[in-house]
């Protein structure tokens, strides 16, 4: 083996527990189990490799997508196994932001290995294609199994014709096979999330415990610490707002009335969003809390205590992104190859790929951005202090104010679903 593989080079002492002297030290292939994986490929005829190079591509493709999306629900599985609780310890943000950026570089990866897919010209293809019938990509479970863990909604889902994914899956599970296992891990994750145990729900109820101006959800005058940011962040986007639209008309942009309209409708959309006016009332409160803290982590992400909370959000949004490039690297790969044909499994083909592109999960983590200012528009923060913030003072000197009294945590502990 070459000095680059991970299992070649000489072990040394320490480098593994003793063996025993009947205890036969394993290989490479014995750890990987090399022998049945490379016995995985024979397609339905199960006879080892099948006959075309280009079928062999194809099933080694998508089963290395599978591959890949095993350790992606791992990982979703073991964020939220952080995020979920009432209180969350400072040092195991760091942990979460890790492994989300790892589902996202395997999500980049998955773009770029459409790249191998496309060497398979569309008549290459049509070869085998036939056989696939009524067997689709819709049919994979691990990725239903992300969606869910992720946090998509029912509601959200592009139907399949006039089915959900959900029922497709379970309606093929009932004929036997291995369709027992690829529901039975649907059920588990569905069952996870009606409990809660979403990444977008223990996200959400993590951000609403967001300390805003040094104010903590149990705080006996939080909600009029909330109500006040947010209405002194409206005021300031709305001066932001009418000073874009002055320097538009300065300039003489055609269509004045147009630029006036748009300008009025972000402002409308601001403030359903910022008050939670989009929601059933009986859940605007929470929510406003919520939104509220999502800003002003993204507002004042220059704060100490919200270092880490900013790369979360972060880290979230570019798995999100990833995930939505992939979907639409999907469909052009799929029109490269077969065009606007009915899939294999009966769908609209591109055009049901296409649809799901729109799909976003974590929505206020998007739409927040459209609502963010500049440094110097920004309201002043008050209790800085509270987030290890160095304060300016009079003469120009800067005092920190870090540890004054108790330490900060931007988890207060309590827990409240969003």
């Amino acid at each position: 083996m070459s000095g680059g593989c991970p299992f070649s080079g000489p072990s040394t002492p320490g480098d593994s527990p003793p063996q025993s002297p009947n205890q036969q030290s394993p290989n490479y292939w014995d750890y990987l189990k090399l022998e049945p994986l490379l016995a995985l490929q024979g397609g339905l005829e199960e006879d080892g490799d099948v006959a075309s190079s280009d079928e062999l591509l194809f099933i080694i493709e998508h089963q290395t997508y599978e591959l890949w999306f095993k350790l992606v629900v791992r990982s979703i599985r073991d964020a939220i196994g952080v995020l979920s609780s009432t209180q969350v310890p400072e040092e195991a943000i760091p942990h979460v932001v890790h492994h989300l950026r790892r589902v996202a570089r395997v999500l980049r990866l998955a773009v770029f290995q459409f790249e191998v897919m496309e060497t398979l010209t569309p008549q290459d293809f049509l070869d085998f294609r036939e056989k696939l019938v009524p067997a689709s990509g819709f049919q994979s479970f691990q990725m239903r199994q992300i969606e869910i863990l992720l946090g998509l909604k029912d509601e959200w889902r592009v139907t399949y014709g006039k089915t959900s994914a959900i029922e497709h899956i379970r309606d093929r599970a009932k004929r036997g096979g291995a369709g027992a296992h690829a529901w039975a891990q649907i059920a588990q994750a569905t069952e996870e999330a009606e409990a809660g145990r979403t990444l977008r729900e223990c996200l959400y109820s993590w951000l609403y415990r967001t300390p805003i101006d040094g104010s903590t959800p149990d705080a006996e005058d939080d909600a009029a610490v909330i109500d006040a940011f947010l209405e002194r962040y409206q005021e300031s986007l709305r001066e932001s707002l009418r000073a874009q639209e002055a320097g538009l008309n300065a300039a003489e942009v055609s269509g004045t009335s147009a630029i006036s309209e748009r300008f009025a409708e972000i402002s409308e959309a601001a403030e359903r969003f910022l008050f939670a006016l989009d929601v059933p009332e009986k859940d605007q409160r929470r929510m406003r809390r919520f939104r509220a803290g999502l800003l002003y982590i993204e507002s004042h992400r220059h704060l100490p205590l919200l270092a880490w909370p900013r790369l979360l959000v972060d880290a979230i949004v570019d798995m999100e992104e990833q995930l939505v490039l992939f979907r639409s690297r999907h469909a052009r790969m799929v029109e490269r190859v077969i065009g606007r044909r009915i899939g294999t499994g009966g769908s609209s083909g591109v055009a049901y790929l296409d649809k799901t592109t729109g799909i976003r999960i974590f929505r206020e983590l998007w739409q927040v951005r459209t609502l963010l200012l500049r440094r110097d528009r920004l309201p002043p923060v008050r209790n800085p202090e509270f987030y290890g913030f160095a304060v300016s003072e009079p003469d120009g000197s800067s005092t920190a104010r870090t540890g004054e009294a108790s330490a900060p945590s931007m988890d207060s502990g309590s827990a409240t679903s969003v």
